[in-house]
């Protein structure tokens, strides 16, 4: 998807560090990508928000407050269990894949794209991109300097006024640059892959409703029926 720069884009930076895992650079990364927009061509179409030590209750209003079109989640993540956040009693808590995208599917006509930079976040991914145009997520456990890396990277291009795709393949050759094995880390899920591996059947089903939704809306608003002609062609 390529970068329309003739409209403002609101970015939502989110963090979360709950206690008793380890301490990530978060606010460097919020720094970076702040700074690297800044100087960037198209620095007056982005407006840049930010949430540090985010509970999931923070996230909905945050999402609510600020209207972002791009979501950056910098934290922890465990495999299927979800991603970490600390809840207002201080504890540890999973918030899995399935929740997160019912929260991305009430705003799917907003959030254009999602980048989870955390730990083993491609699973909570995979669900989000249900929902959403471009999620990132990473494969597995990814070091900070190259979380950063290509945190600053993806941002980069954007701010040059690139899509989506093209920021996803800077971000990862960033960290390349950087002397970091780690590129093949970071996975973006477009929507419409999803759609591609949708077996044969269920694409014909959605199609035929598509398409009886479709005819339905169109039928209210320019079909003149035409008795006893039609009667008969029905039978």
């Amino acid at each position: 998807m390529s970068i329309d720069n003739t409209r403002t884009r609101n970015i939502l930076l989110l963090s979360a560090n709950p206690k008793g895992t380890s301490q990530l650079r978060l606010a460097s990364e919020m720094r970076d990508i702040k700074e690297g927009l800044r100087l960037s061509k198209n620095r007056d179409l982005f407006s840049i928000n930010a949430a540090e030590a985010v509970r999931p209750r923070d996230i909905r209003r945050a999402i609510l407050t600020y209207k972002p079109h791009i979501i950056h989640f910098s934290g922890h993540g465990s495999q299927e269990e979800g991603l970490l956040f600390e809840d207002e009693a201080g504890a540890v808590n999973f918030v899995d894949g399935s929740a997160l995208a019912g929260l991305f599917e009430l705003f799917a006509s907003q959030v254009e794209c999602v980048v989870l930079n955390a730990y083993y976040s491609k699973y909570q991914a995979a669900e989000i991109a249900r929902h959403i145009n471009y999620v990132v997520g990473m494969s597995q456990e990814i070091q900070d300097k190259a979380a950063i890396e290509f945190a600053v990277g993806f941002y980069d291009g954007l701010g040059a006024g690139e899509g989506y795709d093209f920021a996803y393949k800077l971000g990862c050759n960033a960290i390349q640059m950087a002397g970091i094995k780690q590129h093949l880390i970071p996975e973006l899920i477009p929507f419409h892959n999803l759609c591609d591996n949708l077996n044969d059947n269920f694409k014909l089903q959605l199609s035929s409703a598509v398409s009886k939704k479709y005819l339905s809306e169109v039928s209210q608003k320019i079909y003149i029926e035409r008795p006893p002609i039609e009667q008969k062609c029905y039978q």
